[in-house]
């Protein structure tokens, strides 16, 4: 019997165009949604990402291990690997023909092993570094639990104590010096996957009792979050290369805890607005609202191809830097060199908001002509197939 299929989780689907906008806002160094600096998006935004697909794990799939790697497999390792291809012949033509410096050749190991190295083996789709290291998390905490269940000890606080165990030890060994070169791409697995497990262990322990009033909770977290300012030497880490843990190995899981939970309950207080979905009369009355779920539901887009949109924006600049009198102080060297450039026109730091516009905006707009393009091909293909079994 077909499983019923559950309604749409508005919370995580606005906690998820959060995470995604934290995400874009961070690789372009805006601090737009860090609560004034209070919660950096690079001491929770990449655990806030793990919380989210460790929530929709469910325990049905242990009944079919192969076919969820299937189809794990199908949704993150495929289209990321058709991406990477594509990025890479982008960069091959842009350093042949433009002059730029960034990324590898492409070859075998740029294809097909760097990705699962580090991700950065053509620059501009670096930020989808995350896509194999969620499916290895997600490979992981299946096979784990299943081992798990055959021995009869598959208690959830028991995996969230032994998985927080082992992140604690590989941010001491990071602090020590011993997770380098190889080391790196386990040493980011099991960095991360307490907080995939911390997604699980809300959804089955805590949020049928998460009912303190918002004014507490808020001045509960901000005040822990305060707390850790002044207590700790900079709160921020980077969890692709396992680096920059300035507060021993606690602290880091401590920030992600607190930076969760203040943006979940943001999202719950802004669930109200958008309740239904995009297709809703409530959501016909609030274009916001749709436009959050449906950011919610694509950000697997968006992971993918904002930094390709930075580029586009810095080489609509670099073209009226190159062809008119404005723009005279844009630096041609970095914008050729560095993909962390961003040319803001006057110095403003409003002109941010065009950067993170076009980086949300147009890997939303690429998505929507997949979706709209996907139906035509399948009408396309299931006619020809039955033309084919009744020639």
């Amino acid at each position: 019997m077909d499983r019923q299929k559950s309604p749409y989780n508005v919370t995580f689907g606005i906690l998820s165009a959060l995470a995604i906008l934290m995400i874009v806002a961070g690789h372009q160094g805006y601090d737009i949604l860090t609560v004034g600096g209070l919660f950096p998006y690079y001491s929770f935004h990449v655990p806030l990402f793990m919380f989210i697909s460790g929530y929709f794990y469910r325990m049905e799939e242990e009944e079919k291990p192969l076919f969820y790697l299937k189809k794990k497999a199908k949704r993150l390792l495929f289209p990321y690997f058709i991406w990477n291809v594509v990025y890479g012949v982008i960069a091959w033509v842009l350093r042949v023909f433009g002059g730029f410096s960034m990324g590898e050749a492409v070859s075998i190991k740029t294809l097909f092993v760097t990705p699962f190295l580090n991700g950065y083996q053509f620059i501009l789709n670096y930020a989808a570094w995350f896509v194999p290291v969620l499916f290895f998390v997600e490979g992981m905490n299946l096979c784990m639990r299943l081992i798990l269940r055959k021995l009869r000890l598959c208690d959830e606080r028991l995996i969230l104590a032994c998985s927080l165990a082992v992140g604690v030890l590989v941010v001491q060994f990071a602090t020590e010096g011993r997770v380098w070169g190889l080391y790196k791409t386990p040493g980011r697995i099991l960095f991360l996957y307490p907080c995939f497990q911390m997604g699980q262990f809300y959804k089955k322990k805590l949020e049928s009792r998460d009912q303190l009033g918002n004014l507490p909770y808020f001045v509960i977290v901000v005040g822990v979050q305060v707390l850790l300012h002044l207590c700790c030497n900079g709160l921020a880490y980077s969890s692709v290369w396992v680096t920059g843990f300035a507060n021993g190995p606690i602290i880091p899981y401590v920030t992600a805890v607190s930076g969760i939970a203040f943006w979940l309950r943001v999202a719950r207080v802004l669930t109200p607005l958008c309740e239904g979905g995009k297709n809703s009369p409530a959501a016909a009355h609030n274009p916001a609202g749709g436009f959050l779920l449906y950011l919610g539901r694509s950000t697997y887009a968006v992971m993918m191809h904002h930094v390709m949109a930075f580029m586009l924006v810095k080489m609509v600049l670099a073209g009226i830097a190159s062809h008119t009198g404005y723009l005279a102080d844009f630096d041609f060297v970095r914008f050729h060199a560095d993909i962390d450039y961003f040319y803001l026109v006057k110095g403003s730091e409003a002109f941010q908001m065009v950067y993170l516009a076009a980086g949300v905006g147009l890997p939303l707009l690429l998505q929507r002509g997949l979706d709209s393009y996907r139906p035509a091909v399948k009408r396309v293909f299931l006619k020809q197939c039955k033309a084919e079994r009744f020639d």
